[in-house]
């Protein structure tokens, strides 16, 4: 359910910076993460959809995604955060999006081997003991 709202209120965020600038809404941004960042308007969703049908490639993707969606946030305020740190601590922008992407980083394998089907957390069977 985290993985379901958060890349949803991604991509809520990417579009409505993409009403609010057009296709402008990233121009402080190098050309590539401008593309990123509108690119995640269609896979924030589609990740979210593949999540809630229990897709096992789901959060492996959702781990791509937020890795490059760090990797283009930390680039475009790197300098802002080393000239006052504090304001990564914040409650919007930054703090949240580095906690959530974090998040997807550490969980997507397990959550990836959970969502494998005939890989269940109890279906170890240990195997009979040997005869005689």
């Amino acid at each position: 359910m985290v993985y379901v709202v958060g890349f949803l209120e991604g991509a809520g965020a990417h579009g409505y910076f993409l009403a609010q600038g057009g296709l402008d809404a990233y121009s402080y941004a190098p050309m590539p993460v401008q593309l990123v960042f509108h690119a995640l308007l269609l896979i924030d969703p589609l990740v979210a959809l593949l999540i809630i049908r229990a897709r096992p490639g789901a959060p492996l993707l959702g781990a791509v995604v937020m890795l490059a969606d760090l990797v283009g946030n930390w680039r475009v305020a790197w300098n802002a955060v080393m000239t006052d740190p504090t304001a990564f601590l914040r409650p919007v922008g930054l703090l949240p999006i580095t906690l959530f992407g974090i998040f997807v980083l550490i969980t997507a394998l397990p959550l990836r081997r959970a969502l494998t089907p005939g890989r269940h957390l109890n279906a170890y069977v240990p195997s009979p003991p040997k005869a005689g």
